[in-house]
């Protein structure tokens, strides 16, 4: 009787000699074509740009006016490394939350915000520690520093095309694709209270990245959610604070074109 004879008993160490060639061949193969598709998948996917969180920076403190209308941001007062007076820095909390009531009771005044910096191109903000250690009133008013937010400058009526992203996964923390799980990220970041962007396909006064706001220059409300992480048209008036620009817009007028 031969030593094998077809049949195939798992357990057994007498394994089938045409499986000893054909197993680590096929396992090659698969490990290859796995490779391959996972190539294929991620060179599809959009570039994410340069936008991360700058650990390389190390916790940073800024000293500047705070804003909370619509969304909280700093108007640097003080220079610091990698922040010149007069640059507005955007304010994030730790997830998918803004920085909530201790930024509206902070407005108008010289504060110190601290926390971990994120940035992308000109665009920058920087997720605060917890409590007030991340958002407090200034000890010291720097010399010369007047403590007052900027004039607001209308730049008109616009209408732009471009994309509503929510800023903190914009400005570098997420890496997000496109489709149904890049638009849930964005709504749950921004029903968190973060803020959202405009990504213009074309430039205002130099400006890609408009914050957004309603017709009254407040926070948007929910009906823009349905427009996010889509290639949409807007109308609304746009005015410049300090160094950020902020889109005022007409939700009656959000379409894709």
């Amino acid at each position: 009787m031969k030593k094998y004879d077809g049949f195939f008993i798992g357990w057994s160490n007498d394994w089938p000699q045409p499986l000893v060639a054909f197993l680590p061949a096929a396992a090659c193969v698969l490990i290859a074509a796995f490779g391959v598709l996972g190539f294929s998948v991620s060179a599809t996917q959009d570039d994410p740009g340069d936008g991360a969180f700058r650990f390389d920076f190390g916790r940073q403190t800024v000293v500047g006016v705070l804003e909370s209308d619509p969304y909280p941001f700093v108007h640097v007062v003080e220079t610091t490394e990698h922040y010149a007076s007069g640059h507005t820095i955007m304010l994030t909390g730790a997830g998918k939350r803004g920085p909530g009531d201790r930024a509206v009771q902070l407005d108008g005044q010289i504060v110190e915000a601290e926390g971990v910096p994120l940035k992308r191109g000109e665009l920058d903000m920087i997720q605060l520690r917890g409590g007030m250690n991340g958002l407090r009133e200034a000890e010291v008013r720097p010399e010369g520093a007047l403590g007052e937010k900027p004039e607001s400058v209308s730049l008109g009526k616009w209408r732009l095309t471009g994309e509503i992203c929510d800023g903190k996964c914009l400005a570098g923390a997420m890496r997000p694709g496109r489709g149904l799980a890049h638009k849930a990220c964005a709504n749950l970041c921004l029903e968190g209270g973060l803020p959202p962007v405009f990504v213009s396909a074309g430039h205002v006064d130099g400006e890609f990245f408009f914050l957004m706001a309603n017709e009254d220059g407040g926070p948007v409300d929910a009906s823009v959610l349905d427009y996010t992480a889509l290639l949409v048209e807007v109308e609304g008036e746009i005015e410049r604070r300090g160094e950020m620009l902020v889109l005022r817009i007409d939700p009656a007028t959000l379409r894709m074109p």
